[in-house]
């Protein structure tokens, strides 16, 4: 799985959860973001860029 911000692989622990987070973009989809991403952006950076 890709972050959909930076594109950047997403690591998977062993019960197949992500490292991340995923956040619902303004049509109400489910996007991934890596923790990397959560950490230099701002929740409404993320937003915009989703």
């Amino acid at each position: 799985m890709k972050c959909d911000v930076c594109g950047k692989k997403v690591e998977i622990t062993f019960l197949s959860k992500v490292v991340g987070a995923y956040m619902k973009n303004d049509k109400r989809k489910k996007k991934l973001v890596c923790s990397e991403c959560q950490k230099t952006y701002s929740k409404k950076d993320l937003l915009k860029k989703l």
